[in-house]
């Protein structure tokens, strides 16, 4: 018993050691810019797809409203990178990695509910990354940018749940 006790607090202790080195190591404001514009081109892209397959009007509205979105965020980063005169990853190679982050979606009556699960992860991560670096970046251009996107990632992530749930969506917030 003694034994377990030890290793079971040894465990814990390498478990709170290995989150703490995590919130220690947030990325470079060019990384963050990189890596967040290659996720939101790849959430637009899943986006296009399941608008492509589904024959939801609340899904196709949802999906729009992403695009539209992520779009515009993607947009504020380029201007925050010009403006910081940041070295950022040309588009080709952001695309590249926003390709390998795309799921595929079935075709049929799964796919709504599909892109909604794999939204629900995606927009998660974004949420998490977006906090990360405000909460450790210096920069108040990168603060601002997160004060105005996470708000919009949240309600698309309540979105998400509620279409995997299969309840109608009373209304879209923008």
């Amino acid at each position: 018993m003694n034994l377990m006790a030890t290793v079971l607090g040894r465990a814990g202790l390498a478990l709170l050691l290995g989150l703490g080195a995590g919130s220690a190591l947030a990325q470079s404001p060019a990384a963050f810019i990189d890596d967040a514009s290659a996720r939101a081109m790849a959430d637009i892209e899943a986006s296009r797809q399941a608008h492509r397959l589904t024959s939801s009007k609340a899904l196709k509205e949802y999906t729009i409203q992403v695009i539209n979105d992520r779009t515009t965020a993607n947009q504020h980063l380029a201007k925050i990178a010009r403006q910081l005169d940041l070295p950022v990853a040309p588009r080709e190679q952001l695309l590249e990695q926003a390709k390998r982050l795309v799921p595929a979606l079935p075709e049929g009556e799964d796919s709504d509910r599909v892109y909604a699960t794999n939204q629900i992860k995606a927009t998660e991560a974004a949420i998490r990354q977006i906090r990360q670096q405000a909460q450790s970046s210096e920069l108040p251009e990168l603060k601002a940018f997160a004060e105005e996107t996470l708000p919009k990632l949240e309600n698309h992530l309540q979105m998400a749940r509620t279409i995997r749930s299969g309840r109608p969506i009373d209304r879209l917030e923008g």
